[in-house]
């Protein structure tokens, strides 16, 4: 039978650890915010994903709304590969930071 101290500790350390998890989210969340052909754009899959099957064979224009809810037009190809960039940037530094969290608990 586990003593009240015991209890109190594995408490305190999961949401220690539940804490840091929410930290690492909102910290790298914030770093897929990127400020581009005059929007503000969030590298994130959905937006990755809907560019990629607006390819166009004769206009690489194509209309998104960037997250203040502004209809730009962007040019999709360079877009694109902006927000790619910045999402495997951050999510290859959010990956080692969570995996360094993990190794920790």
């Amino acid at each position: 039978m586990m003593d009240t101290k015991t209890l109190l500790a594995e408490a305190k350390a999961r949401f220690n650890h539940n804490s840091a998890k929410a930290y690492l989210a909102e910290k790298y969340s914030a770093k897929l915010i990127v400020a581009e052909q005059g929007g503000l754009w969030k590298a994130d899959q959905s937006t990755i994903t809907f560019l990629s099957v607006m390819s166009n064979d004769y206009d690489d224009k194509v209309v998104m709304i960037d997250t203040f809810q502004n209809p730009i037009v962007v040019n999709r190809s360079e877009l694109l590969t902006k927000l790619k960039e910045v999402y495997r940037s951050v999510m290859a530094e959010w990956y080692a930071e969570w995996t360094s969290l993990e190794n920790k608990r």
